[in-house]
């Protein structure tokens, strides 16, 4: 069967086909600058036309969908009322899954009769606990507006554990992994027996590690000062934090950590203050979750930095477990996201 796999963006539509269950790649590409100026795709619907036109015989679509809240704890066949649960979560990610459903509605009407399934990036992480996923504001935060701990990249924390189980040739239910995404976003997940306990990524992708452009954890407070102070408004302080703020902000340089590492060796401060914070605050969240999980079979790494920067995982690394009986294993895991999109989709329209 070929699996579609659709990452739907605001302007762009990346896509995989995959032949399962073997699981080969078919195909692969992109179609980007949709709706701007001068394009010649004018919205997503013609931008899956012009993909389908290389694509014969879909047996099933896999989307990706940033944000499933609370509604959404695992893979789903999409319906009416699936896409309304999805526009309803559109709320607290309104600039991912508007995108990701144009993508939806554009495969009903082209592969009409195709089954479509929504694999979330937020569904992995719906086992943390309410202690973990819960902050320190008045209740009725979380209970009237949904304010709480979601996590993202759960399609890739889920990929690169089960992976890791297999190479450590043991039951994915009965090892503590702790994996580590590390690109221009980054995040880490507790995977406690097989299941998400903790994650460094909350209500949005801006609570925890310090990223490319994001700040990671900071003190609340700073929001309303650095506003006043800078005389922001809201539109241009989540700007700040999301797209001036972490290594690009605190280096002054850029946040692609192959300069930074480059500029530190050649003596920029900056650069190397920025690396210095980057190890520092994940080697922080390897140690608090080894502490919750009492224990740790893997720390794996993946994506960009993770997979590519051999210098970054070592001073991440070092001396790291030298309090522990028993080291973890440490692994680089390629994350696959599509293939694992194409898996879930695969098993959930054959009804596994």
């Amino acid at each position: 069967m070929k699996i579609l796999v659709i990452n739907s963006g605001s302007s762009s539509i990346k896509y995989k086909v995959f032949d399962m269950p073997k699981e080969a790649l078919v195909s692969k590409g992109v179609i980007e600058h949709i709706g701007e100026k001068g394009s010649a795709v004018s919205d997503h619907y013609s931008g899956l036309k012009i993909i389908l036109e290389k694509i014969d015989g879909v047996g099933a679509v896999g989307h990706r969908v940033v944000h499933g809240a609370e509604k959404f704890k695992k893979p789903v066949l999409i319906d009416q009322a699936v896409i309304r649960k999805i526009r309803q979560c559109s709320a607290i990610a309104p600039l991912h899954n508007p995108a990701n459903l144009a993508g939806v509605l554009a495969c009903k009407k082209l592969l009409s009769g195709v089954k479509q399934v929504a694999v979330f990036d937020t569904a992995f992480h719906q086992s943390i606990p309410e202690h973990a996923y819960t902050y320190g504001l008045p209740y009725e935060c979380y209970k009237k507006y949904g304010i709480r701990k979601y996590g993202f990249h759960g399609t890739s924390h889920e990929f690169v554990a089960k992976e890791a189980a297999r190479i450590l040739k043991k039951e994915f239910s009965k090892v503590k992994i702790i994996t580590c995404h590390l690109g221009n976003g980054c995040s880490i997940a507790a995977v406690d027996r097989g299941k998400s306990i903790d994650t460094t990524m909350g209500f949005t992708p801006l609570e925890g590690l310090v990223m490319g452009t994001r700040c990671g954890d900071i003190d609340p407070a700073l929001v309303t000062y650095i506003m006043q102070k800078k005389r922001m408004n809201p539109a241009e302080m989540d700007n700040f934090l999301n797209k001036a703020s972490g290594l690009k902000g605190v280096s002054g340089i850029s946040n692609d950590m192959r300069i930074l590492e480059k500029k530190a060796k050649e003596g920029n401060r900056r650069a190397g203050l920025a690396v210095d914070i980057f190890v520092y605050r994940i080697r922080k969240y390897i140690g608090a979750y080894i502490a919750i999980m009492n224990g740790c079979d893997a720390l794996v790494f993946t994506a960009g930095i993770g997979e590519n920067q051999a210098g970054v995982r070592e001073e991440i690394t070092k001396n790291l477990f030298s309090c522990l009986k028993n080291a973890p294993k440490v692994l680089v895991v390629p994350t696959n996201e599509e293939l694992m999109i194409a898996r879930q989709t695969y098993q959930l329209v054959r009804g596994e």
